[in-house]
């Protein structure tokens, strides 16, 4: 696991994941026209801290938590499944 993953965990802890899987997809975006560095990620979170909370709601709760590392130009593209625990159950 790289700084950049270890980062982005640490900044998601206070949702109290019960699953986060994290896919580093830099590698195909490198040499991209407008590509200046920060990584690419594929995001699940499974909290229920995104009880009662909409589809929109739940990504922008991730993004401010992570909000310094694209600020930092660490990460410059996300895509993120954010569920609860009985979402995700259900899915499986």
């Amino acid at each position: 696991m790289t700084d950049i993953q270890t980062a982005i965990r640490m900044h998601l802890q206070s949702l109290n994941p019960v699953q986060l899987e994290l896919i580093d997809d830099s590698h195909l975006h490198a040499g991209h026209k407008g590509h200046h560095g920060g990584g690419h990620y594929r995001l699940l979170v499974v909290s229920d801290a995104f009880n009662g909370l909409s589809r929109l709601a739940r990504q922008r709760k991730v993004h401010q938590l992570l909000k310094d590392l694209f600020k930092a130009n660490t990460i410059h593209a996300l895509s993120i499944i954010a569920c609860t625990n009985s979402e995700y159950l259900t899915k499986q």
